[in-house]
C-alpha cells in the first residue's frame, strides 16, 4: 500500500470479519451511496439510523427501508451528541459505526471523522481514504464462505471486477461443502474430546488466519496412541488441504460416513473389492504428474488423463492437474496421511485391479512406488504402461532459481529420501562441498534431519562421516511451479525455525548446498520467504498475445 497524500509506503490494513448483529450504524446523508450503506447494514443484521437535512432528497430505496421500519430517519442537521446518544444502551449510547456519504470535500465530513477518531468509533467517508478508519470490501458470499476484496479506496471499481473473477473461478456449492465439513470436524472434535484427549492431541485450529502448522505431515507411528485415535480428524484436515475444490464440493454425507467408519476400524484398509473378472482385458498406465503446473505434463500423460475410465491419485497430485480430469471419469484419491501409507497404497492397488478386471483403463498417479506398482499389476497379468513425468526432484530447484549444477559451485546432484520404509530414518549423506542434495519426503522430520546432518549421533563411535556445516545454504521449495509456490531460503542452522514460523504448505522438498545462494540468499536476515510463481502463466499469456497480434 501507499499513502494517498505523499505516495509513501504504508502498512497493510487489518482485514476483519466483524459481527455487526444488532449494532447501531449511523449514516450521514440521503443519496444513493447512503442507500447502499443502509442496505449493507441491514444485510449484516445492524440497525441503520439516517441523519439528513429536511431539504435532502431521499433516495427511493432509502425511503422504502424507512417506510417499512427497517431504518430510522432523523430529519435535521448532524449534532456532535448524536455519536454518543443514538447508540445501544449496553454501550452507553455510543454508536457502533459511522458512514459519511457527503464526500471528502464537505466540511462536515472532516469534522465528524475527527470526532469519531477521538471516540474510537469506526468511520468511513466516501471518496476520502485519509478520513476513513476503515473501508468496505467488495464481497462474495456462499453460505459460511465470505471473500472480501479491497483496493483501499483507490481501485476505481477494480475491486468489484476482481471479486467477480474470483467468484467465477470457484466451484458451485462450495459453501455447502464448508458447512458439511465443518459440522463433521466439530462432531469429531467433540467425540474425541469426550474420550479424554487433550486439545494438543486434537490439533485444534486457531482461526482462519493460520495456515497448516509445520507439523502437518508429521509421521504417525504405531506407538503414538493419541494420534492414532484422532486419525479421523487428521484425515479431514488432509483432504481439506489436498483434494481439488471440485471434488470437495461433490462430497456427500454418505461419502464422509463411509470413510470415517473405515478409519474407525483397525483393519480399515485391508478389504478388497471382490470384483469378479470378466473377459474384457483392461489396461493400467503409471503416469507422472509433474511438479505441479499442468503445462508441465507430457502430451502422453495428458492424453491418458482424457481417456481413462478411472483415475487413482495420490493426495499430493496438484489440484490443477486433477482439474484436467473429465467430469465423466471416476476419480479416487488415496486416504493417506503419515503413518498409514502402506494400507492406503494397498487400497489403491486393489481398486486398480478391480477396474482392470472390469476391462477398464486406469491411470494412477502414484508417487514414489512405481516399481512396487509395476510388479503388483504385472503379477496379476496386467503389465502397466509407464509414462515418466518431469520430476520435482530436479525441476523444483529451477523454479526456485537454484542452479543445482552451477559451474564452479556444484558438480553433482544427490537425490535422497528423508523418510525410509515405515518411517525409519535413512542413512544421512556425508558432506561434499561441491554437491547439491535434494531431500524428498523430509519436511515432516526436518529438525531430526538437520540434526543428523550437522551432528554425530551419540552411538556413532567411529565418526568418520563428514558433517555438514551449519552455515550451509539451503532452501525449502513448496508447491513448485504453482501460483502459490513458496520458497524459504536459509541455512541449516536456521531453516527449522524458519519452517516452524512459516508453517507447512505441502507438497515440498529441501534443497541443501552452496548452489542455493548463487542467485538468491536470505541477505542480512536469518531467512527469506518468497511467495508465488507466475512464470508459466505469463509465458502462456504472452504467446497468446503474440498469436493474436499476428492474426491482426
Amino acid at each position: 500500500m501507499r499513502d494517498a497524500s505523499n505516495g509513501a509506503a504504508s502498512s497493510a490494513p487489518l482485514m476483519l470479519a466483524w459481527d455487526a448483529q444488532s449494532q447501531i450504524h449511523l449514516i450521514i446523508g440521503a443519496n444513493s451511496l447512503a442507500a447502499a450503506r443502509c442496505a449493507k447494514s441491514l444485510e449484516v443484521g445492524a440497525r441503520p439510523i439516517i441523519i439528513a437535512t429536511e431539504t435532502a432528497d431521499l433516495h427511493f430505496s432509502l425511503a422504502e427501508h424507512i417506510s417499512t421500519g427497517a431504518a430510522h430517519l432523523i430529519s435535521r442537521d448532524f449534532e456532535d451528541s448524536d455519536l454518543t446518544s443514538l447508540g445501544r444502551e449496553e454501550v452507553d449510547g455510543v454508536v457502533d459505526m459511522v458512514f459519511i456519504t457527503l464526500g471528502g470535500q464537505h466540511a462536515l465530513s472532516r469534522h465528524i471523522s475527527q470526532k469519531c477518531r477521538r471516540l474510537r468509533i469506526p468511520v468511513n467517508v466516501s471518496d476520502a481514504p485519509d478520513l476513513c478508519s476503515f473501508t468496505l470490501l467488495s464481497t462474495y458470499s456462499d453460505g459460511p464462505l465470505h471473500i472480501g476484496i479491497t483496493t483501499s479506496g483507490r481501485g476505481c471499481k477494480l475491486a468489484s471486477r476482481l471479486r467477480r473473477e474470483i467468484a467465477a473461478f470457484l466451484p458451485k456449492n462450495l459453501g455447502s461443502a464448508i458447512d458439511r465439513l465443518g459440522s463433521v470436524r466439530r462432531k469429531l472434535w467433540e467425540e474425541d474430546h469426550a474420550a479424554g484427549l487433550s486439545d494438543a492431541a486434537l490439533e485444534v485450529d486457531d482461526d482462519d488466519t493460520t495456515g497448516q502448522k509445520h507439523t502437518f505431515n508429521n509421521l504417525v507411528t504405531e506407538g503414538d496412541m493419541a494420534a492414532a485415535k484422532t486419525r479421523r480428524i487428521r484425515w479431514l484436515s488432509q483432504i481439506c488441504e489436498y483434494w481439488p475444490l471440485r471434488k470437495l464440493t461433490a462430497i456427500t454425507d454418505a461419502d464422509i460416513n463411509e470413510i470415517l467408519k473405515a478409519y474407525s476400524s483397525s483393519n480399515h484398509m485391508n478389504e478388497t473389492n471382490g470384483v469378479n473378472g470378466v473377459s474384457k482385458k483392461g489396461k493400467i498406465i503409471l503416469a507422472g504428474s509433474g511438479p505441479g503446473h499442468p503445462d508441465l505434463l507430457t502430451r502422453a500423460t495428458y492424453n491418458a488423463i482424457q481417456n481413462a475410465d478411472i483415475i487413482l491419485a495420490d493426495k499430493l497430485v496438484p489440484s490443477p492437474v486433477l482439474d484436467l480430469i473429465p467430469r465423466r471419469t471416476e476419480l479416487h484419491i488415496a486416504r493417506k496421511f503419515p503413518g498409514n501409507a502402506d494400507q492406503a497404497q494397498e487400497e489403491l492397488l486393489q481398486m486398480g485391479l478391480a477396474a482392470l478386471q472390469k476391462g477398464q483403463q486406469g491411470d494412477p498417479y502414484l508417487y514414489g512406488r512405481g516399481a512396487e506398482e509395476f510388479e503388483f499389476f504385472r503379477a496379476q497379468g496386467y503389465p502397466p504402461v509407464v509414462l515418466p513425468g518431469i520430476t520435482s526432484a530436479l525441476s523444483a530447484s529451477l523454479f526456485a532459481d537454484i542452479p543445482a549444477t552451477h559451474r564452479g559451485v556444484s558438480d553433482q546432484v544427490l537425490i535422497c529420501t528423508g523418510t525410509g520404509r515405515k518411517g525409519a530414518a535413512p542413512e544421512p549423506p556425508a558432506y561434499v562441498p561441491t554437491q547439491t542434495v535434494v531431500f524428498l519426503m523430509a519436511l515432516h522430520r526436518l529438525s531430526a534431519l538437520v540434526e543428523v546432518l550437522t551432528e554425530y549421533a551419540p552411538d556413532d563411535l567411529e565418526r568418520t562421516r563428514a558433517l555438514w556445516p551449519k552455515d550451509t545454504p539451503c532452501a525449502i521449495v513448496e508447491r513448485a511451479s504453482c501460483p502459490d509456490q513458496r520458497v524459504i531460503r536459509s541455512t541449516l542452522k536456521n531453516v527449522c525455525q524458519a519452517f516452524e514460523a512459516a508453517g507447512s504448505r505441502p507438497p515440498g522438498l529441501l534443497v541443501v548446498g552452496a548452489s542455493c545462494h548463487v542467485l538468491h540468499g536470505p541477505g542480512d536476515s536469518k531467512w527469506a520467504i518468497e511467495e508465488g510463481f507466475s512464470g508459466l502463466d505469463e509465458l502462456h499469456s504472452e504467446i497468446q498475445d503474440l498469436a493474436l497480434s499476428q492474426e491482426i
